[in-house]
């Protein structure tokens, strides 16, 4: 079992980080394989739609995204954490994200007709983290659902979403108890998640 954590933040000391680093205790405590990594330490470029991963399903862009790619592929779970820029993900993840659509098959003559790799291997799991410094999840816009909704068209089931609210300076979150259990607790249901499939699995 291996797990990735993407933090979007530029931030590492950020509540991104912090409330990803909560979720990645489980894992840790279990001694089970777990990556952390931060956009920022990557040098890499927008998706240019050049379709140069229609027949191989890699990109072909040759940046900082070759060396994460390997990390997707070999994870069981992501979690994702992004802060609110402007009502939405921040530009780090944005392009990640983008940069995933490799992952994507379409049919050759109809392009309505898709599925991820993922779908055609085994399904995989995801935990999302927002967060943002206003009162009310309102005003952190679409965030949340920037992460979700790519990551379940690339096959992964997201089975929890914390969105973590009143938190700008770095490092507030870790005087937030609740939130910091809410991340914990996803990560614990993660783990629970896997689990299960792993029994499941082996019958």
């Amino acid at each position: 079992m291996k797990i990735l954590a993407v933090v979007g933040s530029p931030r590492k000391e950020g509540n991104s980080s912090i409330l990803t680093r909560e979720a990645l205790k489980p894992f840790q405590e279990q001694g089970i394989e777990a990556a952390l990594i931060y956009l920022s330490d990557y040098d890499f470029q927008d998706c240019n739609g050049c379709e140069g991963c229609k027949e191989t399903y890699k990109c072909v862009i040759d940046d900082g995204m070759q060396d994460i790619y390997p990390l997707i592929l070999e994870s069981d779970a992501l979690i994702v954490a992004s802060p609110a820029y402007f009502y939405n993900i921040t530009a780090h993840m944005k392009a990640f994200i983008d940069r995933c659509y490799c992952f994507v098959v379409f049919d050759k003559n109809d392009r309505s007709v898709w599925m991820s790799i993922n779908e055609a291997s085994a399904l995989k799991y995801a935990v999302v983290i927002a967060v943002c410094e206003q009162d009310k999840v309102e005003e952190m816009g679409y965030t949340a659902e920037a992460m979700e909704k790519p990551l379940e068209a690339l096959g992964y089931r997201v089975i929890d979403t914390v969105k973590a609210l009143r938190l700008f300076a770095a490092g507030e979150a870790l005087g937030d108890e609740k939130v910091l259990r809410k991340a914990r607790q996803a990560g614990e249901k993660l783990l629970k998640t896997l689990r299960l499939k792993e029994r499941l699995k082996d019958g």
